[in-house]
């Protein structure tokens, strides 16, 4: 497989990638969301009204 072509940033103040404004100084680096740490949990459901 060859290799991708390496992206070049754009020239332009209304680039729409947060990267090439990163590149050219006209934005600040997006930080990264931490991982959640226990991302799998029973829903918290209301308790039924009606009895079982």
């Amino acid at each position: 497989m060859p290799d991708p072509i390496p992206l070049q940033p754009r020239r332009d103040d209304t680039a729409a990638d947060i990267r090439s404004l990163v590149q050219m100084g006209e934005a600040e680096p997006q930080p990264i969301p931490a991982p959640a740490i226990q991302p799998f949990q029973e829903p918290d459901w209301p308790p039924d009204d009606e009895p079982a």
